[in-house]
């Protein structure tokens, strides 16, 4: 029973690591799309990154593709589309805001989840999510109107590119049941890539990186941020639960202002960082109901 226990915390501890080390690659994620858009266009950034995320993860997974079927080549198509059109719409917010604001304003897509479900569903949102909500928008108003009212178009896209991806988390949840989830995982990623392709060539000028600052984020975002991101995650999930990850990826926007500052220099007013710690709360809040503490508190005291 002793050695159960113990092989059950050393598998979670496991766990955790890798959902640390996850969120640590997409943490930098905005600092290596920062790096990139300094050569290479948005879709075409997409393309290469995700156009490498899906081979990698096809080669370690293949065994598992062979449960394609057309249903999930359907549903993988619509998730593609709706993870390209969230992050299409960050990719080019990134271009006019700071990888500090981009990190901390797409995590409201936790926040977005809850209240598109009250949307969708007609069911009020529970106190702590509606508490979560207020700080996070007093946190978006610090950390976007420092000069007085008004929001930068970066940053606006940013919230509409987490409220994309928020819907994309719902599309998610209603059809991975009804296929094997990793296979209609790594199909979403070539749809992803298809989608830059077609409008790369509509509207851009497709090419590979000409510079070798171009090639380390194309690489660290299709190998480390996207490929190894995705896989760990899946890994990570079978040894942890659902709370510990959810209290994990929150850190994400805490790696990212760290990212940020180390190697863009990039130093937040007084006033940004009081909304940063307002938003990170917020957004913790409203994916973590307390009770859920209280709960496993019971559980492991007895």
């Amino acid at each position: 029973m002793h050695e159960t226990k113990e092989r059950t915390s050393t598998l979670q501890m496991r766990g955790d690591l890798i959902m640390v080390v996850v969120t640590l690659f997409w943490g930098a994620s905005y600092l290596f799309i920062k790096m990139g858009l300094g050569s290479i266009e948005p879709s075409n950034l997409l393309v290469l990154r995700f156009g490498i995320a899906f081979i990698l993860a096809a080669v370690v997974f293949y065994k598992r593709m062979r449960k394609t079927t057309w249903l999930m080549l359907k549903h993988a198509f619509l998730l593609g589309t709706l993870l390209f059109a969230s992050l299409i719409v960050v990719t080019i917010g990134v271009k006019s805001t700071s990888a500090s604001n981009a990190g901390f304003l797409f995590s409201l897509a936790v926040v977005f989840v809850p209240l598109l479900l009250a949307l969708f569903y007609k069911k009020r949102p529970e106190r702590h999510v509606l508490f979560g909500v207020v700080l996070s928008f007093i946190g978006i108003c610090l950390m976007t109107m420092t000069h007085g009212f008004g929001i930068r178009m970066g940053d606006l896209f940013i919230i509409i590119g987490a409220l994309l991806y928020a819907l994309y988390i719902l599309v998610t949840d209603r059809v991975a049941t009804q296929s094997d989830a990793l296979a209609l995982g790594i199909w979403q990623l070539a749809f992803t890539a298809l989608w830059g392709l077609v409008i790369a060539f509509l509207f851009e000028t497709p090419k590979l990186p000409d510079t070798s600052t171009a090639w380390v984020a194309v690489l660290a975002l299709g190998i480390l941020c996207s490929a190894c991101g995705f896989i760990g995650q899946t890994v990570a999930q079978q040894y942890t639960t659902p709370l510990r990850t959810g209290l994990i990826f929150s850190l994400e926007p805490v790696f990212t202002i760290a990212f940020s500052f180390i190697f863009l220099h990039e130093v937040l007013t007084m006033q940004g960082y009081i909304g940063a710690v307002f938003m990170l709360i917020g957004v913790m809040t409203a994916k973590l109901d307390l009770r859920l503490f209280r709960a496993v508190e019971r559980v492991e005291s007895h």
